[in-house]
């Protein structure tokens, strides 16, 4: 018998000049590094299409019910992890791979989820320790911010969204595996502290 709780952990697809997208580099390796005894970590990688995200994410939830996921992508430019406290139900303009863009994530959703995760108190949980971890309120209107909106919706808002760095020190796996995992056991310890 498996007593340890489930988190996923996503990644996205191949992107534009992203081959084998770093942010589904990130998750595997999450994966295999795992987050402790108390935790099981699945790692999925989700396509850079709306409707295969919405499926992907939907089927997650129900199938593996997991305690919470996390799911990362990429910032452009960036050296910095940006912890995303909110997901939006419509105003995406960008087209996927499949040339595709939808009106709204859910028909008749909450115009905006909230995780029940407070972003900004794990992000100032690290800023003594030098670790660059800023809070954000913008996911960016395209696949991160849809898929996070629509995980927050099936997950009862159990979930976050973290942009990696494209650039910097963090944005090699080595230096920003074991910072993901900081983050993530952060998150896991407030969402446990205020289940109690």
């Amino acid at each position: 018998m498996n007593d340890r709780d489930t988190v996923v952990v996503t990644g996205f697809g191949p992107f534009k000049e992203f081959l084998v997208n770093p942010s589904w580099k990130a998750a595997q390796a999450l994966k295999e590094a795992g987050l402790g005894e108390k935790f099981e970590v699945h790692s999925m990688e989700v396509p850079v299409s709306y409707v295969k995200t919405q499926q992907i994410i939907t089927e997650l939830w129900q199938s593996l019910q997991p305690k919470f996921a996390v799911h990362l992508g990429i910032a452009r430019g960036s050296r910095v992890l940006l912890l995303e406290q909110s997901g939006r139900n419509r105003g995406y303009k960008d087209r996927d791979v499949c040339g595709f863009c939808p009106k709204s994530c859910m028909e008749g959703g909450p115009e905006k989820l909230h995780s029940i995760i407070n972003m900004r108190a794990v992000s100032k949980h690290f800023k003594d320790t030098g670790m660059d971890v800023l809070p954000s309120a913008d996911a960016g209107r395209f696949l991160c911010d849809f898929a996070y909106y629509c995980s927050l919706y099936h997950g009862h808002q159990r979930a976050a969204f973290i942009h990696i760095p494209s650039s910097g020190c963090l944005a090699s796996a080595d230096r920003l595996v074991p910072v993901l995992q900081t983050v993530i056991l952060t998150m896991l310890q407030q969402l446990e502290d205020g289940e109690e």
